[in-house]
């Protein structure tokens, strides 16, 4: 019977083989979402190993965010590109948890990061989570939760407004765009609390700044940061 599956997997995967979604090339047996070069070579920031990383640079001044941290460098037309577009456009969702349950282990190791108790995807509004079918920044937090073995709350923070999109925008027209697009449904659950607030990719870090304030009405919080990828300036 395994000889069996194992034809029939290799049958399939000669008409429809699977590849690598960071650079397309064809995927081994073991190997799954990033092929082993992938998997080794992206290029990772470790900025989780330190307090003022470039990531966390970006919030200084303007949100009191207890640590910031994203796994890869964003890079125009890089391989880490074409993994966040296979994720956000063309429903790879689980390439968000594949990189959570990766990235978990490594943050729950962290001085800055081992005291986080829940983990808070960006949510989308209703709407276009519809259309998308799913949250990428949910299915990156359900990877982390796994990975880190802490609390999943997608209930907490919603996103009451729509907003449009960020594209081609300013950093001051970004944060304009989603200021006061973020509410909180209850201040009891993650009172006196470390929790961790992440999204797909950091560019201005609007969004996030935006999401962070709504929960920094909660008394005792202490909220820091994560994303998949960071584009640094």
């Amino acid at each position: 019977m395994a000889a069996l599956a194992s034809l029939a997997h290799d049958l399939v995967s000669l008409f429809y083989p699977r590849v690598c979604l960071a650079c397309g090339n064809v995927l081994y047996k073991n190997e799954m979402i990033l092929c082993f070069h992938c998997l080794y070579h992206l290029p990772k920031t470790n900025f989780h190993l330190s307090a003022d990383n470039p990531c966390a640079q970006q919030f200084w001044g303007k949100i009191n965010f207890q640590a910031a941290a994203a796994c890869y460098y964003f890079t125009k037309a890089g391989k880490v590109q074409h993994l966040i577009h296979h994720l956000k456009y063309k429903g790879y969702k689980e390439i968000g948890a594949y990189i959570g349950q990766l990235y978990g282990p490594e943050l729950k190791r962290s001085p800055y990061f081992k005291s986080v108790s829940a983990v808070l995807p960006v949510p989308l509004h209703p709407r276009k989570q519809a259309k998308r079918g799913y949250n990428q920044a949910e299915w990156f937090a359900l990877g982390l939760s796994e990975g880190m073995k802490i609390e999943l709350d997608t209930t907490t923070l919603i996103r009451s407004k729509a907003s449009e999109t960020q594209t081609r925008k300013s950093r001051f027209m970004r944060y304009e765009n989603v200021k006061e697009i973020f509410t909180i449904t209850t201040t009891e659950s993650l009172a006196n609390r470390h929790v961790l607030l992440v999204d797909d990719v950091i560019t201005t870090g609007s969004t996030l700044e935006a999401a962070g304030n709504a929960l920094m009405e909660i008394p005792g919080i202490s909220v820091s940061v994560a994303s998949i990828a960071c584009a640094t300036h």
